[in-house]
């Protein structure tokens, strides 16, 4: 009796358990799931599902070009080589918002002229939102690229191109032996470029070419070995550019024309409003007249197209000139470390308004080049310099050198082991040089001024000559030996 009076119990007890859950099972409406073709169509599609194959034999343009003219939006490409004869193009109006993934698993072969992806929306606006059209928003807004591979296959062959869209992203995108790896021409807004790897190719890493363009950022990338540039301007009206905490370098060729890690050719067009912040960036392969950053306006008779900009905290090595302003207007350079430049540090050449300070030019005894890392301001006016450390600059006549040049203000600079002299103002007016640390030793002139005009020399502290002509004033400044 006992143990049926304990089992009892629980038997009644699991009964009304299970009489509960059928009921309750009973009372929930059916849910019905789609149908397979549905489910692929809206929502798992990948461009297998077209009839692209991703062997790296068949040729998937096709395949790939009806998955994007279907207007599914998301082309998903799952693990796979996919060769392409001519562009995937992608008009936005017509097809509706697009996107381009492929887990970083997909490569795209890209065996024709122009890019693998071109990007076409209507967008004539500007970046205010009240320019921008309906069908913009409705059709066009953000197109994006993540996770895959373009290896160009063809001496025209590009990564990504884009023809005014707004909001473009791209990120995770890797290009490598194409001509240029992301191309933006004629007008685009709002554009995002990060973390992606643009990598050996014949031509520019990013080109901004021919373009009018407000608003893009590039951060996060490793830009190297584009043989024609790393990030290219050209003949483009930008306004808001900002370039931070990216690698950049070796983008030069041997063979190539002159160019750039970060190249602004402004010879027509304008650039400004912008920044280069927190990136390394170096290399050269020996290219001749090759830089690290190089501004070119569009003439001295009208200096002030490039202009407007930050170059701030960068490491800047291995190159003929590390940074190079021609015809700028409003440039600050501060916080940056630069070092080993076969010919210039700095050379700043009619230009304007420009802030240098609080720099490092140094030479690092662990770095055995032969450079001469020279620091040299032509033609400019207007110009601050201050809290500058400059170190051992070789076969050139000073460290800081300045000529043809007006109303320059030099302070708080520390100069040492230069070899011939520490300062030399040539046919220099209305300047002054203060509160400066020179000490170069006997032989070698502390500070020189030839030709020029009311120039003020005050409260240094030099070793070596202070070699002055006629209307140099000399104050407070102490000789050490």
């Amino acid at each position: 009796m006992k143990l049926k009076t304990l089992f009892l119990p629980g038997v009644i007890a699991l009964v009304l358990t299970g009489l509960f859950l059928n009921h309750h099972e009973a009372s929930q409406p059916s849910v019905k799931l789609p149908p397979k073709t549905k489910m692929i169509k809206y929502r798992e599609a990948t461009v297998s599902d077209f009839g692209a194959v991703g062997d790296g034999k068949t040729d998937d343009t096709a395949a790939i070009q009806k998955m994007v003219d279907t207007s599914v939006g998301s082309l998903r490409f799952p693990r796979g080589q996919y060769r392409l004869t001519k562009p995937i193009v992608i008009d936005l109006t017509k097809v509706g918002p697009t996107s381009i993934s492929g887990d970083g698993t997909a490569t795209i072969l890209m065996e024709g002229a122009g890019p693998a992806f071109r990007f076409i929306g209507t967008h004539n606006g500007t970046a205010s939102p009240k320019t921008v059209q309906p069908v913009v928003w409705e059709k066009e807004r953000t197109p994006m690229v993540d996770g895959i591979e373009i290896v160009g296959k063809h001496p025209e062959a590009i990564g990504i191109e884009a023809i005014k869209t707004m909001q473009i992203t791209i990120t995770r995108l890797v290009v490598r032996k194409a001509l240029h790896g992301i191309h933006l021409t004629e007008r685009n807004r709002n554009v995002a470029i990060d973390d992606c790897h643009i990598y050996e190719n014949e031509g520019v890493g990013i080109y901004l070419d021919k373009l009018n363009l407000h608003q893009v950022n590039i951060s996060d990338s490793h830009i190297s070995y584009n043989k024609q540039g790393g990030i290219v301007v050209r003949e483009s009206e930008i306004r808001n550019i900002q370039i931070g905490n990216c690698d950049i370098e070796g983008n030069m060729g041997e063979e190539t024309e002159p160019t750039a890690n970060v190249l602004f050719d402004i010879s027509t067009g304008s650039l400004r409003e912008g920044a280069i912040f927190g990136c390394t960036i170096q290399h050269t392969n020996n290219a001749p007249n090759s830089a690290n950053v190089r501004f070119i306006g569009n003439g001295p008779e009208d200096p002030r197209k490039v202009g407007n900009f930050a170059i701030a905290d960068n490491s800047m090595s291995d190159v003929a000139v590390n940074i190079h302003l021609q015809h700028s207007r409003g440039i600050t350079i501060t916080g940056n470390t630069l070092w080993q430049a076969y010919e210039h540090n700095l050379l700043v050449e009619d230009s304007s308004h420009i802030v240098l300070g609080s720099n490092l030019l140094d030479r690092n005894p662990d770095y055995r080049a032969k450079t001469k890392d020279a620091n040299v301001f032509k033609d400019c006016s207007d110009c601050t310099i201050n809290a500058l450390n400059i170190l051992a600059t070789r076969g050139v006549p000073a460290g800081l050198i300045l000529e043809n040049c007006a109303r320059m203000n030099i302070t708080n600079c520390s100069i040492r082991q230069c070899q011939n002299g520490g300062i030399l103002l040539q046919n220099v007016k209305q300047s002054r040089i203060s509160d400066c640390l020179i000490t170069e030793g006997e032989k070698n002139f502390a500070i020189r001024v030839t030709g020029g005009q009311q120039i003020q020399i005050t409260d240094n502290l030099v070793s070596g000559d202070i070699d002055v002509g006629p209307g140099t004033e000399v104050s407070n400044t102490m000789t050490v030996y």
